[in-house]
C-alpha cells in the first residue's frame, strides 16, 4: 500500500471508516482485477493530494468478505465514499480521476 493508504480490513473497518472524523473513500479490491489495477494509480494520487482532508483506504474483497457483503459490493471496483459513519456516495468501475475528485470535492466542501 503507498504511504497515505490505510488497508481496511473486517476487524478495523469500524475504527478507520466509521468512526473517522474525516470523509473516507474506501476501495474495494480484489488482486486478479483488472480494472482495480488499472484504476490503482488514481487512488494513489487522490490519497497523496487530499491527505489530510479525506483518509482513503483499500480493502481486499478476497481477503475481507464481511465488509463488502454489508455494503451489497457485486462488482469491483467499486469506491464507497463516507462521513460521519454514513454512505454518502458510491462509484462502481474504473472512472477517471475527475469523477472522483468531484465527488471528494463535495464531501469536504
Amino acid at each position: 500500500m503507498a504511504g497515505n493508504i490505510v488497508e481496511i480490513t473486517d476487524k478495523n473497518f469500524e475504527s478507520e471508516v466509521l468512526k473517522s472524523d474525516i470523509p473516507v473513500l474506501v476501495d474495494f479490491w480484489a488482486a486478479w482485477c483488472g480494472p482495480c489495477r488499472a484504476i490503482a494509480p488514481v487512488i494513489d494520487e487522490i490519497a497523496n493530494e487530499y491527505h489530510g482532508k479525506i483518509k482513503v483506504g483499500k480493502c481486499n474483497v478476497d481477503e475481507n468478505p464481511q465488509t463488502p457483503s454489508k455494503f451489497g459490493i457485486r462488482a469491483i471496483p467499486t469506491l464507497i465514499f463516507f462521513k460521519n459513519g454514513n454512505v454518502v456516495d458510491q462509484i462502481t468501475g474504473a472512472v477517471g480521476k475527475s469523477q472522483i475528485s468531484a465527488v471528494i470535492d463535495r464531501l469536504i466542501a
